[in-house]
């Protein structure tokens, strides 16, 4: 076994390989200069490492091909003579990036058709033994020329070559693509691996795609798949408008030269007859530096009950102006669903399904307006059901110029999202944008509104069964309108991050942390009228919010409030209604002690302010001493102040007068009755008896017969005139009263 020679293929599987080079040199999907031996052996599908990048390089790739081929037909049509004779029928074009089937214009109005490509295409097109047709070569369709795809007389199915290395593609360029079916004869497009005997699954090697840069598209009863790979423009059927300079060898029909020439004379008769000479410089206006396209280079179409199935990109639009989609489904796309790219305008969407996709299902990517999606349904996706993208192309200076305008005006009406892996819906920026009378079920939010979009309208919606929040603003949204939306089963119904908005007749069922949350700055929100059900620690959640809110006219009825007693001691806890509440309870101890006061006074028999009374009005009081007694003299009390004295007392007596004392209760001992003051007793406070204004002074001497209590010779108290009045001079004494000497 030592001397044994190294085994040869099997014969079987030389014969396979030759046989599979043979069909792919023949339908061109290998360059032909590839080696036998080099035919690849591993699996059909072997992905190129990375496949990333591999997929990008394929994608540039057809933009040079498809550059190269439009550049050499310009340029030959250009010089005239034989050549462009000869340019101005079918030819195939070679390049290092494939052959190119290029149908220029005609001189009629007759389309191609399958027959023409069968005719023309030679062996790269040809008809398989089950009706269908196999596509080996890419097909363009230049400015002016028209393709049609149909069957009359029964169903058209169309495989399109696509194997590791190698695609076919229909692409036309400022032409007319019509794919046309009927309900009974409907047109379908795969991609078909000829060695697998099965449609092209695998997009990482490259697949065939349908393209329309610029032009007219229109599709109807057809179905597409397993189309496209990696970019939008490459990702299965795409719509494409183009802001690369539009060829001058437009081909134009009869009436159309008329006009030109036409036109032309006309400019001629503005400037004069001489029209310039040789070496003038005709100047026009130049144009912004704004990336833009257009408006001959938009491309137009209408697609009407199609689907479309594992593409890539189930549907790509991007730089058109006007397009309808209607009564389409889209499934299994490797990436989103239906895409409206930049500078798509006016678009129609009605009644179109997308389902399965990886990514989004439905769209609205920046720099589009004026889209209006009705009837819509995204079920199962991936990522969101509906995204619109309504924010700037630029946030400043950019090296390609770009517009800072926001855009939107773009709405989402009766429409339909059920269990995507994110959001139902999500609005980023722009203005205007709109969601009514949708249905959205599942999701981790409902309805998410960021990125600063204002004037947003989000009413009449029904949406349940979201993780975390029904409705949610977040990050700078201004002026918003929710009004009239039933959210049931969210952790939170309504959630505002650094928004506003107003926020009227919303339903909110099944809530278990709040209704509605605030946080940040939520300046000029009005929450009104509104309907809350479900249980939290509270309905609308203010606590972490900034700025004015106004809350009225809300049915929080059938709320369960399961917040813990700190909880909603913590609600009231503010700076305010602090300072209200010591206010109120300085005035109701104030009032407590003014009423205790007065039954206090009440009880003693005296003025509340009696000390606050002049010294003059108060009533005097005799202090205790212990001679009193042993004199006999009365006991302590209040002193009667004296009336006057008799006139004409003699020099030499002694007289005295009495003042008046202010009022001060002095506890007084009361005498023992051996002789001795008792220890034991306690103080008797003396009781006033009123001020005796005719009483006189009990120690003041009286002069013989003068009645008892008068002044002798009609003295007055000590500096006191004659009409009660003190003099200026000689100030009332304080204290007891004190005799006055005479004169000697």
């Amino acid at each position: 076994m030592s001397d044994a020679q190294p085994s040869s293929p099997p014969v079987g599987g030389t014969i396979r390989r030759s046989l599979v080079a043979g069909l792919a040199l023949t339908f061109g999907l290998l360059p032909l200069t590839l080696p036998l031996a080099l035919l690849p052996t591993t699996p059909a599908h072997a992905a190129p490492s990375p496949e990333g990048d591999g997929q990008a390089a394929l994608v540039d790739q057809e933009d040079q091909r498809l550059l190269q081929t439009r550049a050499v037909l310009a340029a030959i049509l250009q010089a005239g003579g034989v050549t462009a004779m000869t340019w101005k029928q079918p030819q195939i074009y070679g390049s290092s990036h494939g052959k190119t089937l290029v149908l220029p214009a005609l001189n009629t109005d007759q389309p191609y058709t399958m027959a023409d490509l069968i005719k023309y295409g030679g062996k790269y097109v040809k008809k398989l033994p089950d009706g269908s047709y196999l596509l080996g070569i890419h097909v363009f369709v230049s400015d002016g020329a028209s393709l049609l795809l149909q069957s009359s007389s029964g169903p058209l199915t169309l495989r399109m070559g696509s194997i590791p290395g190698a695609f076919s593609s229909i692409v036309s360029f400022g032409g007319k693509m019509t794919i046309e079916g009927t309900r009974q004869n409907p047109v379908r497009i795969t991609s078909w691996d000829f060695r697998a005997g099965k449609p092209d699954t695998d997009p990482n090697d490259g697949r065939a795609y349908i393209r329309a840069v610029g032009g007219e598209f229109h599709m109807k009863y057809a179905s597409t798949g397993n189309l496209g790979f990696w970019g939008g423009r490459t990702g299965g059927v795409a719509l494409t408008g183009t802001d690369r300079p539009s060829s001058e060898q437009k081909h134009l029909t009869k009436e159309q030269r008329h006009a030109n020439k036409k036109k032309r004379q006309q400019e001629n008769e503005n400037r004069g007859s001489s029209g310039g000479g040789p070496g003038d410089i005709e100047v026009e206006k130049p144009g912004g530096t704004a990336t833009h396209v257009p408006a001959a280079d938009l491309v137009t179409g209408s697609i009407d009950h199609s689907t479309f199935n594992g593409n890539a990109y189930g549907l790509f639009v991007s730089g058109s102006n006007q397009s309808k989609v209607t009564n389409v489904k889209i499934a299994n796309s490797l990436v989103d669903g239906l895409v409206m790219h930049r500078f798509t305008k006016n678009a129609t969407i009605e009644n179109v399904t997308v389902s399965g996709s990886r990514g989004d299902g439905f769209v609205l990517a920046r720099a589009t307006e004026k889209i209006r999606v009705t009837g819509a349904a995204a079920l199962n996706n991936g990522h969101n059901g509906f995204t619109v993208n309504g924010t700037a192309l630029a946030e400043g200076p950019s090296a390609s110029g770009e517009s800072l305008e926001t855009f939107g005006d773009s709405s989402i009406n009766n429409s339909r999202a059920e269990n995507n892996g994110h959001y139902g819906v999500e609005l980023l920026g722009g203005d205007k944008l709109s969601v009514q009378n949708t249905q959205i079920v599942g999701g981790d939010m409902g309805i998410v509104v960021r990125s600063a979009a204002t004037r947003v309208q989000i009413s009449g919606n029904r949406l349940s069964k979201q993780t975390r929040q029904g409705i949610s603003l977040r990050d700078g949204v201004k002026e918003a309108s929710l009004a009239g939306n039933s959210i049931t089963g969210a952790r939170t119904g309504i959630y505002l991050r650094n928004s506003s908005g107003r926020l009227t007749g919303n339903v909110i069922k099944g809530a278990t942390a709040h209704a509605i949350t605030m946080i940040g700055n939520a300046d000029g929100t009005e929450v009104r009228s509104n309907t809350f059900e479900g249980s939290g620690t509270s309905a609308i959640s203010t606590s972490r919010a900034d700025g004015k809110i106004k809350k009225h006219d809300n049915n929080t009825d059938r709320w369960d409030d399961t917040a813990s007693l700190w909880m909603k001691a913590r609600r009231y806890l503010k700076p305010m209604n602090f300072i209200w509440a010591s206010v109120f309870t300085v005035v109701i101890v104030s009032m407590i002690r003014s009423r205790n006061n007065r039954r206090r006074f009440a009880r003693l028999g005296r003025h509340p302010y009696a000390l606050q009374m002049p010294m003059e009005e108060r009533k005097v009081w005799r202090l205790p001493h212990r001679g009193d007694r042993q004199r006999g003299r009365p006991p302590a009390g209040p002193v009667a102040e004296p009336v006057g004295a008799p006139a004409g007392g003699s020099g030499g007596v002694r007289r005295s007068t009495t003042v008046t004392v202010p009022q001060i209760p002095v506890p007084v001992r009361p005498a023992n009755p051996n002789g001795g003051q008792s220890n034991g007793a306690q103080p008797r406070r003396p009781q006033p008896h009123g001020v005796q204004p005719n009483a006189q002074h009990p120690h003041a001497p009286r002069p013989n017969g003068a009645p008892a209590g008068a002044q002798p010779n009609g003295a007055q108290p000590n500096g006191a005139q004659p009409n009660g009045t003190w003099s200026a001079g000689q100030p009332p004494r304080q204290g007891l009263p004190q005799p006055e000497r005479g004169g000697v």
